[in-house]
């Protein structure tokens, strides 16, 4: 898939109440082109019929179907994607080539993309419930087919027999083929029967255990009683969402917004060490077996795949490739920040003696005296703050760095169908050539009915196909911001504007993608990746000179934030950051340990990792956290460290290339290029190291702690 130069037509002027001639899923694609355009043409009639108004030029990004249209459009997809795969498994093994194996599945795969996102996105965002419940019904449908897929021997059969010709395709059609073998694989499909049984038996284990993991945890209903004056500390307001009893005590269940209340906020050692203990003790006698089995279990399915052991398995397609890398790595950050540690913990050890005496400090306590240390040397009050950040002038500054930093040009488009009537569209051109690069969605305010987490999704990646035509992406960035009692935008507190920043990231990742596969667009990278771009974006929150262009009072927004508070802000980011950092190394290490060690005995390697990494401090007296710690069981199991790689990553590229904090458009340009615009058809490694001249480096990481250290 090469692009054709003469059907990528531009967009006369940026003005998005023009027609905008893009060519979207126009043309055949191959051998089975008829059938996939076939159901493109239904959704198009369909779409007409009904007459919503979609994006122009994105005919396949409906947004705001029926429950009927949700249930009818996912039974069109399962159908017309089973016909591409029928007639691929029907191939002649004398005639296999890469228009009639590899390509009609590609061009399968970014046509219905698009369309699969239409039934599913609406089961977080719709605010009816039917629809809702038709799209959770739509999903499932369509997860089990794309599964059933991937499990076809017959298409596994020809695609692997095309593969070994070894014809000669460019390079990322030829890592497209690479992914289409592994999906099959994956399943075990290049396995005996006996081991492909195994397989599913030890998944379907998995899955049995992660699942009775988290459910232990969500149906424990552990609680403590204390008294007005051991929750000293506490704001009235939390106290008042407590539970009272008869004899006047307050009732603290021991959910996680709890805990971290009274561990940072409740004057009184004892309380905080009690809370601690038994939120640390949680499902230790249920959870622990659990685990135990679910590690042995990853490690079997490994082995029965051809690895060593889990993390590599799970590595072996990241950035990190190996767990031996990922432990360095860990190690490497641990050392280089311990000596800060050191004097970070000296400080908090000194007010701890003076507000209480002698009493051993534990690390219970760091919480505590991180923000009583924070309260004394900063003269920040992030309530006060606030109000220097109306929404609507954040993200006109967020858009204004972004359009700057990377030459882009957004623009708001109206008159187009939404799902409820605050959501707003946007079109992003080259701000050079007038060229359409793509849209995006914003669904910024909390509802009955939404989700309650703040994300981006792909509702259709860029992708190119065999006749020149061009698809482009379209994201959307869904938040959780309040408004008020007469429906006004509540101000935005600093936490959620520096989470703007990043999601924000995530849609200009996904705009200036420029990859000819789908599967390598936009959000679709390597995980240990995909949040650099977002991670370096969250920088500019820290900079004097976006400080001033983001905020402003709202009764006159010509007021900013003044200097003084601006580096203060920069001061606080990094406070405790080489303690902050060690606590997070240390459950990384135990994630990582465990899923590389086929004999970890998971008690005694949190009591040895504890000290070791946290400066000398043992674990809290009687708890496991092996017990209660979810992100190593399902979503990030031997991947905790992902979060950290890509912080320190972004920190190196933020200080080699945008280091006075002000967009720099020449390097900006260079990162869209040669960082965003590749996807992932490319080893992320080989892209940061183009960019850089050199390999990533964790210094800018550590010198960024160290220079602003207390």
């Amino acid at each position: 898939m090469t692009e054709n130069e003469g059907n990528d037509k531009k967009i006369e002027g940026s003005n998005p109440k023009k027609k905008l001639n893009v060519v979207t899923f126009t043309g055949a694609a191959g051998l089975l082109g008829l059938a996939v355009s076939f159901a493109i043409f239904a959704f198009k009639s369909h779409k007409q019929k009904s007459k919503k108004k979609g994006l122009p030029g994105c005919d396949t990004v409906c947004v705001n179907l029926s429950a009927k249209e949700i249930l009818d459009l996912a039974d069109e997809i399962i159908h017309k994607s089973t016909r591409v795969h029928d007639a691929v498994a029907l191939v002649s093994l004398d005639k296999l080539s890469y228009e009639n194996v590899v390509l009609p599945l590609a061009e399968l795969e970014a046509r219905q993309l698009s369309l699969i996102q239409c039934c599913v996105f609406p089961k977080m965002l719709s605010p009816h419930d039917n629809v809702r419940k038709a799209s959770a019904e739509a999903e499932q449908k369509i997860d089990a087919h794309i599964l059933s897929c991937r499990k076809r021997e017959d298409v596994y059969r020809i695609i692997k027999i095309y593969a070994a010709k070894g014809e000669s395709i460019a390079p990322e059609a030829k890592c497209y083929l690479q992914c289409l073998v592994r999906d099959f694989e994956d399943n075990g499909l290049n396995l005996t029967a006996i081991k492909r049984e195994e397989v599913e038996r030890l998944t379907n284990e998995i899955d049995e255990l992660s699942l009775r993991y988290i459910r232990n945890l969500n149906e424990d209903s552990s609680c403590l009683f204390f008294t007005e004056d051991e929750l000293a500390g506490l704001p009235l307001e939390f106290l008042q969402s407590l539970e009272k009893t008869q004899n006047k005590e307050f009732k603290l269940t021991l959910g996680s917004r709890n805990v971290a209340a009274i561990l940072e906020l409740c004057k009184i050692a004892k309380t905080r060490k009690t809370v601690a203990m038994a939120y640390g003790k949680r499902c230790g006698d249920t959870n622990i077996p659990v685990l135990q089995r679910l590690v042995h279990s990853r490690h079997r399915l490994a082995r029965v795949l051809g690895y060593s052991h889990f993390a590599d398995y799970a590595l072996d397609r990241r950035m990190s490739k190996t767990s031996m890398r990922v432990i360095r790595f860990l190690e490497d950050i641990s050392s280089s920040l311990t000596d800060l540690a050191i004097r970070e913990f000296s400080i908090l050890k000194d007010l701890k003696r003076k507000e209480e005496g002698e009493i051993p400090f534990g690390v219970e306590d760091l919480l505590y005296y991180i923000k009583r240390v924070e309260e004394l040397q900063f003269d920040l009050d992030f309530g006060d703050i606030r109000q220097y950040f109306p929404v609507s002038l954040v993200l006109s500054g967020i858009f204004k760095i972004c359009q700057d930093l990377f030459g882009i040009k957004i623009e708001e488009v109206t008159e187009v169908d939404v799902w409820y009537h605050d959501v707003r569209a946007f079109a992003v051109f080259d701000s050079g050539s007038g060229k359409l690069l793509g849209y995006f969605y914003l669904d910024m305010f909390t509802r009955e009915g939404k989700c309650n987490h703040s994300c981006v999704m792909a509702l259709q990646n860029n992708a190119l196909f065999s006749n020149g035509a061009c698809q482009i992406p379209v994201a959307l960035l869904i938040a959780q911001f309040a408004k008020d009692g007469s429906g006004e935008s509540v101000p935005l507190g600093f936490s959620e504007v520096v989470n703007l920043f990043h999601e924000f990231g995530h849609v200009v990742q996904h705009i200036c993608n420029r990859a000819s596969f789908a599967r390598f667009s936009g959000l679709r990278v390597d995980p240990d990746f995909r949040e650099i771009p977002s991670q370096l974006l969250e920088n500019w929150c820290y900079e004097s000179f976006t400080l001033k262009l983001i905020s402003g009072y709202r009764q006159d927004i010509t007021k900013p934030l003044v200097d003084e508070v601006c580096k203060t802000l920069k001061r606080w980011r990094y406070s405790f950051s080489a303690l902050k950092s060690l606590q997070e190394i240390l459950y990384c290490l135990f994630d990582q340990i465990i899923y590389s060690d086929d004999d970890a005995d998971l008690l005694q390697l949190i009591r040895s990792l504890h000290p070791k990494v946290m400066i000398g401090l043992p674990v809290v007296e009687g708890t496991n956290p092996a017990s209660c710690f979810p992100r190593a069981v399902i979503g990030s199991e031997a991947t905790c460290y992902s979060r950290l790689w890509s912080e320190v990553y972004a920190a190196d590229i933020f200080a080699s290339k945008f280091g006075d904090g002000h967009p720099n458009l020449y390097a900006g340009l260079q990162f869209r290029d040669k960082v965003l615009a590749p996807g992932g058809g490319k080893e992320p490694m080989e892209l940061l190291t183009n960019f850089l001249g050199r390999e990533p480096s964790t210094e800018a990481f550590i010198d960024s702690r160290t220079n602003f250290s207390l």
